[in-house]
């Protein structure tokens, strides 16, 4: 799998992508859909699990989403995220 050739760099006290606290349930629907790493990810009891260790950087959830579904979203600090490894 070419993903995990990539390199993370991962800032554990400042997450760059944070959920909102009560989000629109059919967005979340499409945000596990649209996501090209799988962080997104519906529990069996209707909750959202996610993982911001392994993002891409797309934007694809920031198109997608309003702040009624993502509280933040910012490219990570300079020196963190992903470096992409081709090969």
């Amino acid at each position: 799998m070419k993903l995990s050739k990539n390199h993370y760099v991962i800032d554990e006290n400042q997450p760059h992508i944070i959920p909102a606290d009560h989000p629109d349930r059919q967005i979340l629907r499409q945000l596990v859909n649209v996501c090209p790493a799988g962080l997104y990810q519906l529990n069996p009891d209707g909750s959202l699990s996610f993982d911001y260790h392994g993002c891409l950087e797309c934007g694809s959830c920031r198109l997608l989403c309003d702040e009624k579904t993502l509280a933040r979203w910012r490219y990570p600090a300079a020196g963190y995220g992903v470096t992409f490894r081709f090969g």
